[in-house]
C-alpha cells in the first residue's frame, strides 16, 4: 500500500511576512536635512531620527530634542557617594570602633576627605557610564536600517531621516507624500 503525502499549503507553513518599520528619506546636503527636520518636528512626529555622516550643529534644536536627565543623575550619584563615604567613616571611626588617639576628635572631617572624594568620583563615574548606556538603549546590536544598501552611505556623504511606523501620526501614504514634498532624493520602506 502506498502512502500519499499531502503537499504543504500556505496555511500550514509558518511564513514570516515583512513588517513595516518606517520610512527612510535620503537627502543630499545639510540644508535640506535641516529643513526636513524642522518640518517633521513642526508636524508633531515623535518617533523619528536623523542620521548624518558628521555632527550637524543645530540639529538638536531643529529636531526639538530636550536636554538629557543624565547630568542630574550624575550629580545625585556623586552626592550619594560623598554621603556614603562620610557615613562609612562615621560608622567605622565613631560608632563601631571608637579609638581615641592623642585627643583627636572622633568625627574628623579632614581625615575623611580622601574616602569621601573617592566614593563621590566612583558613584558619579559609574552612573555616567551606565546611565548613558541605559538612556541610549545600548547595546543595540541590530537595526533594520542595516539591511538598506542606500543607508550604507550615511557614513560617507548622505543624510537620512527615518520616521518610525510606531509613531502615532504615522500614515504610510501621507508620510511618504510629506517626505516627497521635502525634496528627498529617495524614499525607502524599511521592513523587518
Amino acid at each position: 500500500m502506498t502512502q500519499v503525502l499531502e503537499q504543504p499549503t500556505a496555511e500550514s507553513i509558518d511564513v514570516e511576512v515583512p513588517q513595516l518599520v518606517g520610512l527612510m528619506a535620503e537627502f543630499r546636503d545639510v540644508d535640506s536635512v535641516m529643513n526636513a527636520a524642522r518640518h517633521i518636528r513642526d508636524q508633531g512626529f515623535q518617533r523619528w531620527d536623523v542620521h548624518t555622516p558628521f555632527p550637524v550643529h543645530g540639529m538638536d534644536a531643529a529636531m526639538g530634542i530636550k536636554t538629557t536627565i543624565l547630568p542630574w543623575l550624575v550629580l545625585g550619584a556623586g552626592l550619594t557617594g560623598g554621603a556614603t563615604g562620610f557615613g562609612l567613616a562615621v560608622f567605622c571611626n565613631y560608632l563601631d570602633y571608637a579609638f581615641l588617639i592623642s585627643g583627636k576628635p572622633f568625627i574628623s572631617l579632614p581625615a575623611w576627605i580622601p574616602i569621601m572624594f573617592e566614593l563621590t568620583v566612583l558613584f558619579a563615574a559609574l552612573t555616567a557610564v551606565f546611565g548613558m548606556i541605559g538612556l541610549n538603549n545600548l547595546p543595540r546590536l541590530y537595526n533594520p536600517l542595516f539591511k538598506s544598501r542606500a543607508f550604507k552611505r550615511v557614513t560617507n556623504d548622505r543624510f537620512f531621516v527615518v520616521i518610525e511606523a510606531s509613531d502615532p501620526k504615522f500614515d504610510e501614504h501621507k508620510t511618504q507624500m510629506m517626505l516627497n514634498a521635502l525634496d528627498a532624493a529617495s524614499i525607502e520602506r524599511v521592513e523587518d
